[in-house]
């Protein structure tokens, strides 16, 4: 599964907030089931797409510029079948994980486990040890069934290419980064409240920060090639490093090829994309090899501009600021919440306190609201983030690539038809799932992005 449907709540519910703030999502529009850590939005004025009667690339000889997102018939049926699936699962999987968690107290299996850790040792961190894992582990395997069904659509629709045994690898390998810092942040979170029952969230602020900022810089050294295969670009493509070096060097902030990589995402996926990640030495621009094979050089470029964008504007350093202070509201509302949970229900759930292990339960029912209800800020943080990146795109590579505007709208159009975007996403959807400003509009705006023309001077790229 992938960003949109996240198994992992616990470190989801500190890492949305910073994690996802501070790293852009990548070029292309993420799926609806393929957000994890929170969940895309979509710009304000959305531009109506009716159902063409044929392909962008079966244009007749006059038409020769991409104005507007086209499908043909059947690829436009496949993206609304495939984009509607990934809308029903997403509001399902957030249905379901709360009602499985609601059931977990309500049936008294949190109260369960914990009494498992309780007679495994008196030691607290052992009772951790024993209970953290568990509940994590339950929770997850109930969500399993959905992000199995994704993937099957995904297989369906010719967007994945990973074969099942490939995908629960992937899966168990995610499920023990979960438990692992799962482990970690639960006895630092119930040390924190023994020690401070009335300020417990905003002391436990303070590691989680730094712990965080830490899994940023390490996530693209070992997290990410747990999963994906990575090379220096200049190893395949110095071509296209070459290209990018005078893209940084006219936007007079040169990024070194060390810093430049390819992933190897064909082996899983069938669509395209490019990202930036990371933080301080770790910082880097990812593009995959997909994007590299399916699109032109030109169309490339404007993609790898798009993530120059992300580091040039220091998107990762603001967002994670803005993260952290969203953060410490965040848990000043789980402390909150927690209490008033507890006074109404803690005894029939038979939770006997903040304190209690089982009260880590309340906490992820709880994070299942706060995520679901906070994805349109964090969206709108993201979706300007990717507008903004998109201009200083256009921008770099203006007078670098000839009729540069059509290269970028075509390359939105590129994206479209490969990852089945929707046409015309409902406006209800795309307030509060999208990160990203829709293909049609990203594809409109591209064409008609010219301040030269009108005397204007450039946004970003002077």
């Amino acid at each position: 599964m992938g960003r949109w449907v996240s198994r992992h709540r616990f470190v989801q519910f500190l890492s949305a907030l910073i994690l996802f703030v501070s790293v852009p999502q990548g070029f292309a529009n993420p799926r609806p089931s393929e957000q994890a850590d929170a969940i895309l939005a979509q710009a304000s004025a959305l531009q109506t797409v009716s159902e063409p009667a044929s392909s962008a690339t079966a244009k007749s000889p006059e038409q020769t510029k991409t104005e507007q997102y086209t499908l043909s018939h059947d690829r436009y049926e496949k993206a609304v079948a495939y984009s509607r699936a990934g809308y029903t699962l997403y509001f399902l999987y957030y249905i379901l994980g709360g009602l499985f968690l609601f059931l977990i107290l309500r049936r008294g299996i949190a109260a369960r486990l914990r009494d498992i850790a309780e007679n495994a040792s008196e030691k607290r961190w052992v009772q951790g040890l024993v209970f953290v894992p568990l509940l994590l582990v339950l929770v997850d395997v109930l969500d399993l069934p959905v992000e199995m069904y994704w993937h099957r659509l995904s297989l369906h629709y010719e967007q994945s290419v990973q074969g099942w045994g490939s995908w629960f690898w992937d899966w168990t390998k995610g499920e023990c980064l979960t438990v692992g810092f799962g482990i970690v942040l639960a006895l630092i979170l119930f040390a924190v409240m023994r020690f401070s029952p009335r300020r417990w969230w905003l002391y436990f602020w303070f590691p989680a920060v730094l712990i965080l900022l830490g899994l940023m810089v390490i996530t693209p050294l070992v997290i990410d090639p747990l999963f994906h295969k990575f090379e220096p670009l200049n190893k395949q493509h110095p071509e296209l490093v070459a290209s990018i070096a005078k893209l940084t060097n006219h936007a007079g902030v040169p990024i070194p090829p060390d810093r430049m990589f390819l992933m190897v995402a064909s082996q899983k996926t069938n669509t395209i994309n490019a990202y930036v990640t990371g933080l301080g030495a770790s910082k880097r621009v990812v593009i995959w090899d997909t994007t590299i094979q399916k699109t032109s050089n030109d169309e490339a470029l404007f993609i790898i501009g798009h993530e120059l964008g992300h580091y040039v504007l220091g998107h990762v350093l603001k967002g994670f600021l803005l993260g952290a202070a969203g953060l410490l509201v965040a848990l000043y509302l789980l402390f909150r919440g927690l209490h008033w949970t507890l006074d109404r229900w803690g005894r029939d759930w038979k939770v006997l306190g903040a304190e209690d292990w089982a009260s880590l339960a309340v906490l992820l029912l709880l994070l299942q609201v706060l995520l679901f209800v906070s994805s349109p800020a964090i969206n709108w943080i993201s979706r300007m983030e990717e507008h903004a990146a998109d201009v200083y795109g256009l921008e770099v590579i203006h007078g670098l690539i000839p009729n540069s505007e059509e290269v970028a709208a075509h390359a939105f159009q590129v994206i479209g038809e490969l990852d089945l975007s929707d046409p015309n996403p409902p406006p209800f959807i795309t307030f509060w799932l999208y990160s990203h400003p829709p293909v049609s509009d990203r594809l409109i705006f591209a064409h008609s992005y010219d301040p030269w023309s009108k005397g204007e001077p450039p946004k970003y790229v002077k």
